[in-house]
């Protein structure tokens, strides 16, 4: 199968709307996992209760996320993937206006949930209506734009996060959805065509409870980590050892069932494997180092929440080039050696934080996240475009599904090991300059993530060309 596209990689008028429709979803649904997290404080201080309670409207977020991504795939087959998107963005809107509604704590954590679910429904089926309009031949260009949301919301939320609640009060960060989320659903109605529902086949509903019921486990044993920074504690040892046998469960099950709820045997092809590879490992590095730079400006630098964002913003610059240059990249290089690119350069940008201090220049600090942000975008664009361009239409939805999971659990575990490690540090530091050598040696093992994010691109490329070299064969046979 070529991987090399048309010459017309032009957007047709549909596809531009879609992507209109699904961008703007993408960016609600994102922006608000990363707002919440700066109002947290002044979410305890308001309902007069503990920062572990509170700690669960990240948690029940993201496990009422985990519990559907792995049905999403069958219920856009099922139902249709307009109906699902649009049901799902109206969900999300009624749980966000609850949310700012809510008069305590368990109501506010229940509707947080609901959000979760809503949005792990919204997010796959977007993008797997957008992946089955572009075609093999436009993926590159359509992750650019999509990928837009997932690499600059973590940026720009704490700035908006920190503007609504020092300014118009902590319901805010929940208000704000309801407008944006009633003018995606009308769009939505409006621009994304209709599609009929597939032969999804009877729900599996044994794989369901495996696979959601795993995914979930796993999510909460990887957040207790990452908020206790306890990785031996028996709740966290029982849940991680629970949620992986679920999932080795689902997928020795998977393995023998004709119709599973997700089809694992996409993993026999040597390139999706890689493009996978790559994508958990990216997921870790990526995700779970958008912890550190927050808590260095705040814990050493004393910055507030606000300043904090705006000087996260050079990440997000060099993010959104990388999106501008990666689509054409990858139709020159190849996305196996763009994403190898991509990930050297966010290997050698990482290196200038394993050395920063309390008195570190913010300009330095700067141009080095706008590399970094480089590098990550100009990595994770091409390793989705490689999973989706070795795969039959057909498969779409598992793909999305698979790709889903695996950041999901990357992003978890890197979040998990990065604030163990960053707490461990700072047990022992006392003034502003150990409290900056603690954030030093956390990025060490960002650093370590970043290489082996780096590694599996050069599997991918290896894939790549023989894939390229067994078509080839037949033609100038």
């Amino acid at each position: 199968m070529s991987t090399s596209p048309p010459t017309d990689l032009r957007f047709p008028p549909a596809l531009r709307r879609v992507l209109l429709v699904t961008v703007l979803g993408s960016v609600m649904s994102y922006l608000d996992a990363t707002v919440v997290n700066v109002a947290l404080r002044s979410l305890s201080d308001s309902m007069d209760t503990s920062l572990a309670t509170i700690q669960w409207l990240v948690t029940a977020y993201l496990l009422g996320l985990a519990a559907v991504i792995p049905v999403s795939g069958w219920a856009a087959a099922r139902f249709g993937a307009k109906r699902i998107y649009v049901l799902s963005l109206a969900a999300f809107t009624l749980a966000s206006l609850a949310c700012g509604l809510a008069s305590n704590m368990g109501e506010l954590i229940a509707f947080r949930a609901v959000q979760g679910a809503a949005g792990g429904l919204a997010l796959p089926v977007a993008q797997m209506i957008t992946v089955r309009l572009a075609g093999p031949e436009r993926i590159a260009r359509v992750m650019s734009v999509s990928g837009v949301p997932t690499l600059l919301a973590p940026v720009f939320g704490p700035v908006l996060g920190g503007l609504l609640v020092e300014h118009a009060g902590w319901e805010w960060i929940f208000y704000i959805n309801v407008p944006i989320g009633l003018l995606t659903v009308a769009l939505a109605q409006w621009l994304v065509p209709a599609d009929s529902a597939q032969q999804a086949g009877p729900l599996d509903v044994p794989g369901l409870v495996t696979m959601s019921l795993g995914f979930a486990v796993l999510t909460y044993g990887l957040a207790e980590i990452g908020t206790t920074a306890r990785v031996l504690s028996a709740q966290v040892l029982v849940s991680v050892i629970a949620g992986v046998a679920l999932i080795a469960v689902f997928v020795l099950r998977a393995l023998r069932t004709e119709r599973p709820l997700v089809d694992v045997r996409l993993f026999a092809n040597k390139l999706y494997s890689a493009a996978q590879l790559t994508n958990v490992c990216l997921g870790s590095a990526v995700f779970g180092s958008v912890i550190l730079m927050p808590l260095y400006f705040q814990l050493v630098c004393g910055e507030d929440p606000v300043a904090t964002g705006l000087l996260l913003i050079p990440q997000g610059i060099g993010a959104g080039f990388a999106m501008m240059v990666s689509a054409r990249l990858v139709d020159k290089l190849g996305s196996g050696l763009t994403a190898f690119l991509g990930g050297v350069v966010s290997t050698v940008a990482t290196l200038p934080f394993l050395v920063i201090e309390a008195d570190s220049s913010y300009w330095f600090l700067g141009v080095a996240m706008v590399a970094r942000g480089f590098g990550i975008g100009a990595c994770a664009i091409p390793a989705t475009t490689a999973a989706y361009r070795v795969i039959p239409p057909a498969k779409v939805n598992d793909a999305t599904v698979q790709i889903g999971i695996l950041q999901r659990v990357g992003g978890s575990t890197g979040t998990a090991l990065f604030a163990v490690v960053l707490q461990n540090a700072l047990d022992s530091a006392g003034d502003p300059a150990a409290r900056a050598s603690a954030f030093g040696t956390a990025f060490w093992w960002v650093l370590a993530a970043a290489v082996l994010a780096t590694l599996p691109t050069l599997l991918l490329t290896a894939a790549e060309r023989r894939a390229n070299r067994a078509v080839a064969v037949p033609e100038h046979a």
